[in-house]
């Protein structure tokens, strides 16, 4: 009796044991993946930049370009979802950010978490700007600027369409 007691308690914990290993299975394999995918990014060459992105992505992500205003797929775009950068598909803005700065590129109050994008000081073009990239792929996106009135922040983070990509909530 005591035997059959004992081998429950043994064929219980081990099959807890392997439950638990089993679930954290798949969330090893997705932060492996991610960072494998965030490794690859970081290590392509402008080669192969030039031959995963189309010529006007790698001018505006690689090459720091601007499209031109009002000519962008996401200007006039107020789907719900995460915009995504057109790089790596890293998550940067949420649409619920947002708004109508009247100013020809898309225009987001805050990314959708700081560690995201990263903002570096720009003096090119005879002007002080503060440049927004890619924290993952350093892929330019656009700038950030203190001129978003009413916005819960201040800011007008002003990103070029061809930069991002977008995931529609369901």
């Amino acid at each position: 009796m005591l035997f059959n007691y004992t081998m429950k308690i043994i064929l219980f914990s081990i099959f807890t044991l392997m439950l638990f290993s089993c679930s954290n299975v798949k969330q090893q394999q997705t932060t492996i993946t991610k960072k494998v995918n965030d490794t690859m990014n970081n290590q392509l060459t402008e080669e192969d930049w030039k031959q995963k992105l189309s010529p006007e992505e790698y001018r505006v992500l690689r090459e720091k370009g601007t499209e031109r205003p009002f000519s962008g797929e996401f200007e006039t775009h107020w789907d719900s979802g995460i915009y995504v950068c057109k790089g790596c598909g890293s998550e940067l803005f949420e649409s619920k950010t947002k708004f109508d700065a009247g100013c020809g590129w898309p225009s987001f109050y805050q990314s959708i978490d700081k560690s995201k994008v990263k903002e570096v000081v720009d003096h090119s073009h005879g002007m002080t700007r503060i440049e927004v990239v890619c924290a993952n792929c350093e892929g330019h996106l656009g700038h950030v600027f203190p001129d978003g009135h009413g916005t819960p922040t201040g800011l007008r983070y002003c990103i070029n369409s061809v930069s991002l990509g977008f995931k529609k909530k369901p």
